[in-house]
């Protein structure tokens, strides 16, 4: 149940950054809301601290208060820039993401060996869960943001055109790009919070179902939902018997399969480019 609910979260996130920025490559950690969730358990783990608020977790408290931080962060630098631009969006969130990796890599550097080791096995991400905590913990965020991009799928279809095109048909989009950046921020930094780090999932999963499906966002949706819960689900099983009774890091299996899957779309879009100049 953590890895569906997990999977589908970070594949609904990823179809609504690709739609948005309009490019396939984009994925739901692109606005630094991974990267802010990883300072914030990075910070909880060199503390030292050992607490749980309400059953859940310190590291899961702090790693969304983290992700919550970079949200605002990115919200407030695109807000002084002026108006809502997706392109200062999207370079505020790229460069706010390689200055929190920077304090992670000093915090591990100023830690004890063992600190630092469990930072590096909590940034590899993992679905150890034992027990229903982390599913109702994990639950509400990946269902109101799921509710949000749902009532947005006809405002999300246009803007995948154009945002002019959206603007001309009467969508509001910088309240539409507002919603889904929160919806998706909610999405993401809930289930990072619990899980870690797990990349590719919000790459790999719209984009194959998009081949699948097609751009329509009405049956893209779910489609999306449930290719993503099952893809998870399916890199986890294997995380657990490949090297069994050793139990892999999912987040490793994930970026084994996204490295080759990046560059297979990188080339293939290179090439279809190539193509079109001639």
């Amino acid at each position: 149940l953590t890895a569906a609910l997990a999977g589908a979260g970070l594949a609904i996130s990823g179809m609504t950054f690709q739609s948005m920025f309009r490019n396939s490559l984009a994925t739901p950690f692109t606005l630094g809301v991974s990267s802010g969730a990883s300072l914030g358990a990075s910070v909880y783990v060199w503390s030292g601290l050992s607490i749980a608020i309400a059953g859940i977790p310190g590291v899961s408290i702090f790693s969304f208060a983290g992700a919550g931080f970079a949200i605002l962060f990115v919200y407030g630098i695109t807000k002084i820039k002026g108006g809502f631009s997706t392109t200062t969006m999207l370079l505020a969130g790229v460069a706010i993401s390689f200055f929190f990796s920077s304090l992670i890599l000093l915090i591990q550097y100023v830690c004890d060996l063992t600190h630092s080791f469990r930072i590096v096995r909590w940034l590899m991400g993992g679905l150890e869960a034992v027990g229903y905590d982390p599913v109702m913990n994990m639950l509400p965020f990946v269902i109101v943001g799921c509710v949000i991009v749902f009532f947005q799928v006809n405002g999300l279809n246009l803007m995948s055109i154009g945002e002019e095109i959206a603007i001309s048909r009467g969508v509001d989009a910088s309240k539409t790009k507002k919603l889904l950046f929160f919806a998706t921020s909610l999405m993401v930094g809930g289930v990072v919070a619990v899980c870690g780090p797990i990349g590719f999932v919000g790459m790999m999963v719209p984009h194959i179902c998009r081949l699948i499906i097609g751009p329509d966002h009405r049956y893209l949706m779910p489609a999306t939902i449930l290719f993503g819960s099952a893809f998870l689900v399916g890199c986890d099983t294997l995380a657990r018997t490949l090297f069994a009774p050793v139990e892999m890091p999912v987040g490793i299996i994930t970026a084994i399969l996204g490295g080759p899957f990046f560059i297979w779309l990188l080339l293939s879009r290179l090439s279809e480019r190539l193509v079109f100049q001639e």
